[in-house]
């Protein structure tokens, strides 16, 4: 699950995209709307959690200019207020759901859970299954390849469930920080592929047939056949 979390308050955002990374989610954070506008701009996102109260732009006009752009991700809004008018609001703005401060994290993660099995549309399913060759279970992160079990890292398994998302498609390796890594990652293009080599290492030298491939110079892909 992609996620842009847009929260001012320095501590609790740093805090809330910590806790989100440690539940393997990839988790980009702005400041404020106009940088949240920029992140959204340049990337897909599973779910927005926006913040009310918001330098400039508040969070129900940011929700707002979202809708006006046809852009249907589920938005969270994250507030204080806790009247009804002020709940009628947000959701009059285009927010799907409402989670008032102070929150318990393991609310926030149902409210996550529960707007990402109601997403309607770029829908990515708990397993995703190619042929008889591999099975990713994103609700256990558990993967199989021709009905062997493939422990992997944190790391690897987000390389991994980004590729899923977009078979037979070259990722750049920029293209892998910016979603797995996150934008403003302080790492190298090595570090990518190190991380590629441990799993390709996993995942494909046990076997005959290779399904992640190194495209020289553009990045990597992940081949498979009957994918769904």
């Amino acid at each position: 699950m992609h996620i842009l979390l847009v929260e001012d308050d320095a501590k609790l955002g740093e805090l809330i995209q910590y806790k989100l990374k440690k539940q393997l989610y990839q988790v980009e954070w702005a400041l404020n709307a106009e940088s949240a506008l920029e992140f959204i701009e340049r990337a897909t996102f599973d779910i927005y959690i926006l913040d009310w109260m918001i330098p400039h732009k508040t969070g129900i006009e940011l929700c707002k200019e979202i809708r006006m752009k046809k852009n249907r991700t589920p938005i969270l809004m994250l507030t204080a207020r806790d009247s009804i008018t002020d709940r009628v609001q947000g959701l009059n703005a285009g927010a799907d759901d409402y989670l008032v401060k102070p929150f318990a994290f393991e609310e926030l993660i149902a409210r996550l859970h529960a707007l990402y099995r109601r997403k309607e549309t770029n829908w990515e399913a708990d397993t995703k299954i190619f042929g008889d060759t591999l099975v990713i279970d994103h609700s256990t992160y558990e993967v199989s390849r021709n009905g062997v079990s493939i422990p992997l890292s944190r790391r690897e398994f987000q390389l991994l469930s980004l590729m899923s998302q977009h078979p037979k498609q070259i990722l750049s390796r920029e293209q892998l920080i910016d979603r797995v890594w996150g934008i403003d990652a302080e790492i190298t293009l090595n570090t990518v592929d190190a991380t590629i080599k441990l799993l390709r290492k996993k995942l494909d030298d046990p076997f005959s047939d290779k399904i992640i491939q190194n495209v020289r110079g553009l990045g990597y892909r992940l081949v498979v056949e009957g994918g769904k």
